[in-house]
């Protein structure tokens, strides 16, 4: 497995991340325990060391379970990278978030606990308070980080502005954001201002929720948990346009002999070494099939291609519904 290091500050990771999001709260349709404890062992057998969570996955469930997964493997064999701040009800419903140092304080202690580990490699807020300086969140970071029980701090969905504030308190070593063929906006002014500063990108996102992972049909069971009932993307006509985008694309991934899936990952990891896709694998064949990526080499024609099948900014409809949009400081 190929190592890739999280800007200039991060530590070392493989070159393609699990995302565990699925694994917890039926986000992505019914989770299944036992095969997604089995997936991270899966995954760790095969070189991939970056595991990413939320506390707010499942309330908490998801840290437990990434934790289970984790007992009698050595610790050190994983990267395990953290989101914090969401608040949610009892419902699920997702209440805002929480950035004041105290809190800060509070949660990493919650986390540490449910993962069974003494310290978490790479910490970050999930989205920006607007009620909290960044430069106070970071501050606390900064302090648990020297107090040993974070290593490294990252952003999430944050614009080119609040990055430059954070990165002129503390180090940090990557932002992750949403990346895909579908989701291009950060090229215009974050991924330039990540360079500038050698911050890191960890790209979420990059299959589209499966919109462009080559299995999604228009006909597919959502339950009522499931966060594509809500995706403008997967709405009417939207979904209609979107899909036609995945057949060319499919097109293209069958004359070079992959997957829509794989040339999917491919692309976004074909975007520069300094950006680490996160695949939301469930199962062990999803995840195997995301490894596979790793594999594609895209040339000169292949990318024109690619571009030519899903151009920028051809995606219908936005990446999240108004009400959670207007929580991405990276929209602004």
């Amino acid at each position: 497995m190929r190592k890739l290091k999280l800007g200039n500050t991060g530590p070392a990771v493989s070159a393609l991340g699990l995302g565990c999001m699925g694994m917890s709260d039926d986000l992505y349709g019914p989770a299944d325990r036992s095969e997604a404890i089995a997936t991270i062992h899966a995954a760790l057998e095969a070189g991939v060391t970056l595991l990413d969570t939320g506390d707010f996955y499942g309330m908490g469930h998801n840290e437990m379970l990434i934790g289970e997964a984790l007992r009698g493997q050595d610790r050190d064999k994983a990267v395990i990278s953290v989101k914090f701040g969401a608040l949610r009800g009892p419902d699920g419903a997702f209440l805002g978030f929480d950035s004041r140092p105290k809190a800060i304080r509070n949660f990493v202690t919650c986390s540490l606990r449910r993962l069974g580990v003494d310290h978490i490699d790479v910490y970050r807020p999930s989205r920006l308070d607007p009620d909290v300086p960044i430069e106070d969140a970071i501050g606390a970071l900064a302090e648990l980080r020297d107090a040993g029980y974070i290593r490294h701090i990252g952003l999430s969905e944050v614009g080119a502005d609040t990055i430059r504030r954070a990165a002129a308190v503390a180090p940090i070593c990557d932002l992750q954001i949403e990346y895909s063929l579908l989701s291009r906006g950060i090229e215009d002014a974050i991924l330039p201002t990540l360079r500038e500063l050698g911050i890191g990108l960890t790209a979420y996102g990059v299959l589209s929720r499966g919109l462009i992972s080559g299995h999604w049909s228009k006909d597919a069971q959502r339950g009522a948990r499931d966060f594509r009932v809500y995706s403008p993307r997967f709405q009417g006509e939207n979904l209609d346009r979107n899909l036609a985008l995945v057949e060319t694309l499919r097109a293209v991934a069958e004359g070079k002999g992959v997957s829509v899936a794989q040339i999917a990952i491919a692309w976004v990891a074909s975007r520069g070494d300094d950006i680490v896709p996160l695949v939301g694998a469930r199962r062990r064949d999803r995840l195997a099939e995301a490894l596979g990526a790793l594999d594609v080499v895209l040339t000169a024609e292949d990318l024109a291609a690619i571009e030519a099948a899903v151009p920028k900014g051809a995606a219908a409809g936005e990446r999240y519904a108004p009400a959670m949009m207007a929580h991405l400081d990276s929209e602004r």
